[in-house]
């Protein structure tokens, strides 16, 4: 493994995992569940709960998405695959609702819906490098269509919506955006 790896998320690398989102679970320990869960399945849970459905999940394979290395640690994941892994991002009264209903369940229409970074790690161009490894990882897998639902630039870089990543890191790397069904939350696709 180099200092600049990025790979695929599979149960051997489940420790690196749980080291980088720590004992609180990323994000209000969340472990990364808030597309995944119905809200009220995620009303009910705590964080133990969210980190055994997540444990499950990347148990069960395939790689829910991928992590990025450096020195040997991770220091940053991106949730990418495809649109019914992620059922709540399909939620038709959410801003990533897609466009066609068919997509929700087509295995070639992905999606990158979470990342999370370690605080040293940020600023540094790695939300853009996992994009990329992204679309290369999505291509690979037979994708024909990555969307993302970003959150335009908050002055605030550690504002807690960012999770959900830079509208202007999916501009750089060729999104277009294709809906805006609320201010400052585009839906954005790259055709591979």
């Amino acid at each position: 493994m180099t200092a600049d790896d990025i790979l695929p998320l599979t149960p051997e690398r489940w420790p690196d995992f749980e080291d980088l989102f720590g004992k609180q679970g990323a994000c209000y320990g969340c472990w990364c569940t808030y597309f995944r869960l119905p809200p009220a399945a995620r009303r009910q849970n705590d964080g133990q709960r969210n980190k055994d459905h997540i444990h499950d999940r990347i148990m069960a394979g395939p790689p829910p998405g991928l992590l990025a290395y450096a020195e040997g640690r991770a220091v940053g994941w991106m949730q990418i695959g495809p649109r019914a892994d992620v059922p709540e991002w399909n939620n038709a009264r959410r801003v990533s609702a897609p466009l066609e209903p068919s997509d929700m369940a087509d295995p070639a229409v992905w999606a990158i819906s979470c990342f999370f970074l370690r605080a040293s790690a940020r600023g540094r161009g790695l939300s853009h490098r996992l994009v990329e490894a992204g679309l290369r990882h999505a291509a690979a897998h037979g994708a024909r269509v990555v969307e993302a639902c970003p959150i335009d630039h908050s002055k605030d870089s550690r504002s807690v919506g960012l999770f959900v990543g830079s509208t202007r890191v999916f501009e750089k790397a060729g999104f277009a955006c294709v809906a805006t069904r609320k201010a400052g939350r585009p839906l954005m696709r790259f055709d591979l």
